[in-house]
């Protein structure tokens, strides 16, 4: 078998296919390329209202790319709402090693200097494609997604890539396309080149969702992007 490498896996993203294990003791991946894709138009993304007074109460210190491996193990974790997770040791490795080159990057949320959830994913060009997310504390990852949006609008980003559609994605305003108009999103998105700022100077804004790109004011299976 042929051993992954960092650059391979950016060759998949480009072509519109990601990695996946059964189970988190399985050392085997394989290739996935959905029929239906999941996605959130970064112009059309919805805050949930409750969600909102839970920003505006400002209980999470929001940080980026500060606990990456942490952030990733976190996502690994299996819990009673969880039993298992996909996130084998070789998606660690692989996607430290793309951290560590830029290519992947982690929205953090804090309290009391304790890291309380966050999610990751890829960057390539001017897509984001998202890979998981994780709470220790209610809300925590819902917050974290409201930032990385924030930061992916303020970035220049065009695509944001959930994988999978899910009933907790479609409340914030996550669809499904063909896998014929994700291609051709991609490829567009793939002609750009974005930048992810760690920083939100300004904070969210008033919609709670950032600026930029003329944009008013941003999964997954079992702990991807979708829970």
């Amino acid at each position: 078998m042929i051993r992954l490498t960092p650059d391979i896996l950016i060759e998949a993203y480009a072509a519109g296919i990601f990695p996946m294990a059964e189970s988190a003791d399985d050392p085997e991946l394989f290739w996935v390329d959905p029929n239906r894709r999941g996605i959130i138009p970064l112009d059309a993304f919805h805050i949930p209202r409750r969600l909102k007074r839970v920003l505006r109460r400002g209980s999470f210190a929001v940080r980026a790319d500060t606990a990456f491996a942490s952030v990733i193990r976190g996502c690994a974790e299996a819990g009673e709402t969880r039993p298992s997770t996909w996130i084998n040791d070789e998606i660690v490795r692989l996607y430290t090693a793309l951290f560590e080159r830029g290519a992947a990057h982690s929205v953090e949320c804090w309290q009391e200097g304790e890291l309380v959830g966050g999610l990751y994913g890829v960057s390539l060009g001017a897509a984001f494609f998202g890979e998981s997310m994780f709470s220790r504390v209610s809300d925590a990852s819902k917050v974290a997604l409201v930032h990385l949006v924030a930061r992916l609008r303020r970035g220049g980003y065009r695509l944001l890539d959930t994988q999978f559609l899910t009933p907790h994605l479609a409340q914030f305003g996550a669809i499904e396309i063909s896998r014929a108009r994700y291609h051709l999103l991609l490829a567009e998105a793939l002609r750009y080149r974005a930048v992810f700022p760690r920083d939100l100077p300004g904070g969210l804004g008033e919609d709670g969702a950032g600026g930029g790109g003329g944009a008013p004011g941003g999964a997954l299976h079992s702990s991807r992007l979708t829970s």
